[in-house]
């Protein structure tokens, strides 16, 4: 479906002849409405639940990547560098393997977290943070944050 959402854009492009980005996002625009429109919703497909969430999840990631890099500046930048490293082992719910994948790769995109491994069970996470607070509260802010995102995306 999204690869016909990307031919229809490409379509637009054509008849308007501007291959601009903004006109193809809009043409992207325009023929997901209309896909939405002329299918039937016991015909529509995971894809139009699934898009939505997909950019909402590059918006929550931009602001999660803005707000690690403030705060890894502010650590950077302060007198006394304020650490608590720690490795904290995370419960995962995720079933597939690119579910995981995903999660352990935005974690260790944002800065001061990095992933470090999954258990043989694939069941427990191992995550690298510099700044440990409250082990709970860590635990939450992943499995709340990030997890219930990818688990949305997956599903």
């Amino acid at each position: 479906m999204f690869l016909l959402n990307v031919l229809l854009a490409v379509a637009w492009g054509a008849l308007i002849g501007d291959f601009s980005p903004i006109n193809l996002a809009f043409g992207f625009a325009l023929s997901y409405l209309t896909l939405w429109v002329v299918l039937k919703e016991r015909q529509r497909p995971a894809y139009f639940r699934r898009f939505p969430l997909a950019i909402e999840f590059i918006f929550f990631f931009l602001k999660e990547l803005t707000l690690a890099n403030l705060r890894m500046a502010r650590t950077v930048l302060a007198p006394r560098l304020p650490l608590r490293p720690a490795v904290v082992s995370i419960p995962v719910e995720l079933q597939s393997d690119a579910a995981i994948a995903l999660l352990m790769n935005l974690l260790t995109l944002t800065p001061g977290t990095l992933s470090l491994d999954i258990s043989g069970d694939r069941k427990t996470l191992f995550v690298h943070t510099v700044w440990l607070e409250n082990e709970e509260d860590f635990r939450r802010e992943i499995k709340e944050g990030f997890e219930r995102r990818v688990r949305e995306l997956f599903e």
